[in-house]
């Protein structure tokens, strides 16, 4: 293992010593790294760890290359302490001093394939060999490529393992108490969808954690175009991922607890509206009997029956509120609130299709006698013609069947004779006071 083959010309005393403080200053440097790497709480993990996949083949390499880091640097360090033995035998060394250390420290060093592996040094291809031939600086190159090499699948690993097993082991506490509380209103797998998204978030997040432990590398991204080892961050897509569907299930379960609580409330209020619309109905059925008694010769729509279908729909929620089926209830409590106001406006909608004759009637009854009171206030009340005509009207409205259509036109006829005789009468008054201020001029 000692130096050998040319180096070139013999370094002067400052050349010597500025060569071996900088090689010094390098040892240093790969030592204080070498013990960082040592200590670092990533490589612990990933001794300790039963690993898989794309960690299990990286961090193989990276165990090569640190047993070459370790092998290599003893070699360095023997060929440092040697040099500084030569340089500190004399104060002004000697012509073979400095050829010496001019071969020590600039010349090629025989490593035996043993040292670095029994490959190429550099980590790249080529097959065994038995001997590299090194120069110190060389060597401080291989370290640090080696070094960077372990050290980019520690960190990354280390960083994976920092930032994903704890936020899914706190996310799997809260998928425990989501699970608790979904049981509480039996939202079970194969009972209710959200029972089923559950059971798959579970199954999932157990795998996440597991390829995780065994293979962290596989979560993560490195940054582009950085070549600093650990360059990069984790990848949390699944986890994101299985973070929001859990936050969907969640929701979800609180839709169906707001049921258990305020199911009752509800019940009674779908209640009252669908008997609300039964009443409007009947109300309808009865005022259409009225219609057909009391006004003729109109069209009057039918009415239809009660909202059968509805009240058996209730009838189930109710059950299954009595049974605590509040997965089941939920839904169907949504869709029966909506049908039974949609009910109800049918039924109003009916009842008015139905009693519009009789808002007609009542409406050609409220306009005659207003004109009636008009006629009465201009003391036109004893106008035979008017008196008729009222008497023709009123006959027609108040009396069953009323045809409609004939009662209008005698209200009209009323109304246009009243009009043309209160028109006169205004005329008339006009007269006599135009002519009495003829007069007093």
């Amino acid at each position: 293992m000692g130096p050998a083959g040319p180096t070139g010309p013999v370094m002067s005393r400052e050349e010597a010593d500025r060569a071996l403080e900088r090689l010094t200053a390098e040892h240093e440097a790969v030592e204080s790294s070498l013990l960082a790497l040592q200590d670092h709480a990533g490589r612990r993990l990933l001794e300790g760890a039963q690993l898989t996949g794309t960690t299990a083949g990286r961090w193989a390499q990276a165990e090569e290359a640190v047993t070459r880091l370790w092998n290599v640097f003893e070699y360095y360090s023997g060929a440092l302490t040697k040099a500084q033995e030569i340089r500190e035998r004399r104060r002004w060394p000697s012509r073979e001093d400095l050829a010496e250390l001019t071969q020590l420290l600039r010349g090629s060093h025989t490593l035996p394939g043993s040292v670095v592996g029994g490959a190429a040094g550099s980590g790249g291809g080529g097959g065994p060999r038995l001997a590299e031939e090194v120069t110190l600086s060389t060597l401080v190159e291989w370290m640090n490529s080696w070094y960077a090499q372990a050290l980019d699948v520690v960190a990354a690993a280390d960083s994976v393992w920092s930032a994903l097993p704890a936020r899914i082991d706190m996310l799997a506490a809260e998928l425990r108490r989501v699970r608790s509380l979904a049981h509480s209103v039996g939202v079970r797998p194969g009972e209710h969808p959200s029972g089923d998204d559950l059971e798959r978030t579970t199954e999932e997040l157990t795998a996440l954690r597991a390829e995780v432990v065994s293979d962290p590398l596989a979560f993560w991204t490195r940054a582009g175009g950085s070549s600093a080892p650990g360059g990069g961050r984790p990848d949390t897509s699944r986890y994101d991922r299985a973070a929001r569907e859990l936050e969907d299930i969640r929701r979800e379960i609180d839709a169906v607890l707001n049921v258990r609580q305020d199911s009752e409330q509800r019940l009674m209020r779908l209640r009252d509206v669908l008997s609300r619309a039964d009443r409007t109905l009947a109300e309808a059925r009865e005022a259409r009997g009225e219609v057909l008694a009391k006004i003729a010769a109109s069209e009057v729509p039918a009415v239809s029956g009660p909202a059968t279908a509805l009240q058996e729909e209730l009838t189930a929620a109710a059950e299954y509120r009595r049974h605590s089926q509040w997965h089941r209830l939920s839904p169907l409590l949504e869709s029966l609130e909506q049908r039974a106001e949609d009910e109800l406006d049918r039924a109003r909608a009916q009842l008015a299709a139905v009693t519009a004759p009789l808002a007609v009637r009542a409406e050609l009854r409220g306009r005659l006698d207003a004109y009636k009171a008009k006629v009465a206030q201009q003391g036109m009340g004893e106008d035979r013609m008017l008196i008729e005509r009222y008497d023709v009207a009123r006959r027609m409205l108040w009396s069953a069947p009323c045809d409609l259509r004939a009662a209008e036109d005698a209200v009209l006829r009323y109304q246009y004779a009243a009009q043309d005789v209160l028109t006169a009468r205004q005329g008339e008054s006009a007269g006599p006071a135009r002519a009495e201020g003829v007069t007093d001029s």
